[in-house]
This record gives C-alpha cells, structure tokens and sequence, in this order.
C-alpha cells in the first residue's frame, strides 16, 4: 500500500475503534495515528494467533486494524495517557 493508502486506511480503522471505545473521540489527526498503529498492533497479534495481518486495502486488514487500535486505545486508557 501506499502512503495514501495507509493515511486512508488509517483514518478509517481508527475512526472505527474510536466509535466503539466513546471516550477517546479525537481529530481526524489523531483517527490516523490510532488507526496506523492498531493496523501494527493487530497485524502482530493476528500473526501470533496463527492468521493473517493486514494483506492490503481490503476489509479483512480494516478488521484486523480495527482491533489492533482498539487494543491500543485500551492500553492507553489503562496507562492514563
């Protein structure tokens, strides 16, 4: 994927984890980041696991980084940052 694509793809899957988690609404800036990260954290967790991380623009990879931020924004939340 390229730049573009992972700021797109970044913004949707943290948009989407930002939804379930309520209390972390944030800009479109930090949708980005959170979404980038979650598609790591979950591509690592996923591949530990045994499946596939995130394989491109498609809506198993949203999935993947959708639960990969949200596990990320609950890390936060429980370090208070």
């Amino acid at each position: 994927m390229g730049f573009l694509s992972w700021i797109l793809f970044g913004a949707i899957a943290g948009w989407i984890a930002t939804m379930f988690k309520r209390k972390n609404k944030g800009g479109l800036l930090k949708n980005i980041i959170t979404g980038i990260i979650g598609a790591f954290v979950g591509g690592l967790i996923f591949e530990t696991l045994g499946y596939s991380g995130v394989t491109g623009f498609n809506f198993w990879s949203i999935f993947v980084a959708v639960i990969g931020a949200i596990v990320f924004l609950t890390i936060l939340n429980i370090l208070k940052f």
